[in-house]
């Protein structure tokens, strides 16, 4: 086996990633790039260990995702489209060769997946400086939407990171929720009656957590789930949420300036944990249904 440092391998870690992302995006965290492979517009490598290995067209195409929403505040569903297909005069930026990016041995980056020690036979035993991503690398090839459940429903990536719409402005209107998320009316009815969607202000309107909420209502919907069994759902969150709340408060209750930044990676790491718990659960509960063959 070969134990290659961050210099001589030919791919970055995510922590490492995020040390470089940092300096121009400074509100990125591990959770945000995690929740972007989810989504399917990042398809970083795994090693034989399970690590991600992310590549120039990696970092670039990350790049391009968090530039297009800070600069044009561009919802998920649509920086996907364009990544597919891209418009007329879009440019990406071509990073810097990873090979030639320096991690400093005392990276600050929240690096949660320690550097893997692997021989996945790509090198072959030469230096891994002269080692380039494969043509089969995933990023190299073209996003595959995830299937849906109603084939004959709009397409649009899953819920957004959920800070997101945090702050944001709500923009959509009634008859545009019921267009893009394929609910029908009476169904938005219902959800709105157990309070999990609410228009906003004097005008309204509904923001992207109402709308990633009515996609999904719509897919349990057309699975033969009731919407009123969604309730308990947020319930679950609700208790989660107040649970975290009991953690975070004493952190913001500092009112230091580090207290924010601390506050919100804490919330991250939780809601990452709570995640990966509720789909490890879910997992386990439903393996007797499963086929293993």
């Amino acid at each position: 086996m070969n134990t290659k440092s961050a210099s001589e391998r030919p791919y970055l870690s995510i922590g490492e990633v995020l040390g470089l992302l940092l300096e121009e995006f400074p509100d990125v965290t591990i959770s945000k790039i995690r929740f972007l492979e989810s989504q399917g517009l990042i398809v970083p490598e795994r090693t034989a260990s399970g690590y991600r290995k992310f590549y120039e067209d990696d970092v670039d195409r990350l790049k391009y995702i968090l530039r297009e929403q800070k600069e044009k505040f561009l919802p998920l569903r649509v920086i996907k489209d364009r990544l597919d297909t891209p418009p007329t005069g879009i440019e990406r930026e071509t990073p810097r060769g990873i090979k030639n990016v320096v991690i400093p041995e005392s990276s600050d980056t929240r690096d949660d997946e320690p550097l893997a020690v692997v021989d996945d036979g790509a090198t072959g035993g030469t230096p891994a400086e002269s080692t380039k991503p494969s043509k089969s690398h995933p990023a190299a090839r073209a996003v595959k939407a995830v299937p849906s459940i109603a084939d004959k429903a709009p397409k649009r990536p899953a819920p957004p990171d959920p800070s997101d719409a945090v702050g944001r402005p709500a923009t959509y209107s009634r008859d545009e929720l019921l267009s893009l998320s394929g609910l029908d009316a009476d169904g938005l009815r219902e959800l709105e009656r157990y309070g999990m969607v609410a228009a906003h202000g004097g005008h309204g309107l509904y923001d992207e957590h109402d709308l990633a909420i009515a996609e999904v209502a719509r897919g349990f919907a057309d699975a033969g789930i009731d919407i009123r069994h969604l309730k308990a759902w947020k319930t679950s969150a609700e208790r989660e949420a107040g649970l975290f709340e009991q953690r975070v408060l004493p952190v913001l209750r500092r009112r230091s300036p580090e207290s924010k930044v601390e506050s919100n990676e804490l919330l991250d790491d939780l809601s990452d944990l709570g995640s990966r718990l509720r789909a490890i659960l879910l997992a386990r509960a439903l393996g007797s249904l499963r086929d293993v063959r």
